[in-house]
């Protein structure tokens, strides 16, 4: 079984590119910075290379910027190539099957505490039966 599931933030913006064709289809390439476990006061971190096709990278396009915390769940997939060099390179990065955001957006607009909006006083004829 193939599966992988990470939280962390992405340490840079996105590239985002689109293929060619009929129908292009986005491809967002991204590094994830994903906190190691480590002893009580040490901090270290894996950069993970995540590629994600279609809507999810469409969403990785319009939303995602350095430093945004997300978390995905996808698949690990291995590959090699040869550089101008002549030298094989391999190759893993996981590929994005799902994601959504880790922490809710931070702006001047905050809502107060327990999650609930003030709407102001309700009237006393409402315009519905």
């Amino acid at each position: 079984m193939n599966n992988v599931v990470l939280s962390g933030r992405l340490t840079k913006d996105p590239e985002v590119r689109y293929s060619s064709g009929e129908e292009p289809m986005a491809i967002a390439r991204f590094t994830l910075a994903v906190d190691r476990r480590k002893k009580e006061g040490e901090q270290s971190a894996d950069f993970i290379s995540c590629v994600a096709f279609k809507k999810q990278g469409e969403f990785v396009e319009k939303y995602c910027k350095q430093g945004t915390k997300i978390i995905l769940a996808g698949h690990i997939q291995t590959g090699s190539y040869t550089n101008k060099q002549g030298v094989k390179v391999y190759t893993t990065e996981v590929i994005v099957d799902a994601l959504e955001f880790a922490e809710s957006k931070k702006s001047g607009n905050e809502k107060p505490s327990g999650g609930f909006e003030n709407i102001g006083d309700i009237p006393e004829e409402l315009p519905f039966d």
